[in-house]
């Protein structure tokens, strides 16, 4: 290959008398696959030793920062909220998943901080929304209706008795 050419003769093997085809391959010009031209890359050393991942964390833009044992960070990725023009119209798939339905309308998407998108609060635990004192009162109530509801039921089967038994 000293001029970057080679010219072969390949057998094809083809049937109904094919001639052998002859074809020139050159070195000096192109290469090509998955019809790309060829692209070098340089690669550079950065003057750190490899590092594994070692932890992550999660920043109120919602940008996921991965900490390597080399004392090196690297952004991983982004986290992408989606927002409805109704969110009571979501339908629960359970497991605190939820999916867009036509009473929901499409999801806009955007990244936290940005439009009418909130912040993330990295390592922080929801509490219950749920005011317990109140909703303790209320099974107390409930319970309060059902005892009387069966004493009604009770009364009146009394009633019931009576009438039939005065014959």
């Amino acid at each position: 290959l000293v001029d970057g050419a080679m010219a072969n003769n390949i057998a094809t093997g083809a049937i109904n008398g094919a001639e052998p085809a002859t074809f020139s391959l050159s070195f000096l010009n192109s290469m090509q696959q998955n019809t790309g031209a060829n692209n070098i890359v340089a690669t550079t050393q950065n003057g750190y030793k490899p590092g594994d991942l070692v932890s992550y964390q999660i920043n109120d833009d919602g940008t996921v920062v991965g900490n390597y044992s080399n004392e090196q960070t690297q952004l991983l990725g982004q986290i992408v909220l989606a927002n409805f023009a109704n969110n009571e119209g979501l339908a629960s798939e359970g497991d605190n998943v939820w999916s867009a339905t036509q009473s929901s309308g499409v999801a806009l998407l955007g990244t936290a901080g940005t439009g009418n998108f909130g912040t993330l609060t990295n390592g922080a635990l929801e509490a219950s929304n749920v005011d317990l004192s109140k909703e303790l009162v209320n099974m107390i109530v409930a319970q309060r209706n059902y005892q009387s509801n069966a004493q009604t039921i009770k009364t009146q089967d009394q009633i019931l008795n009576t009438l039939v038994n005065l014959r």
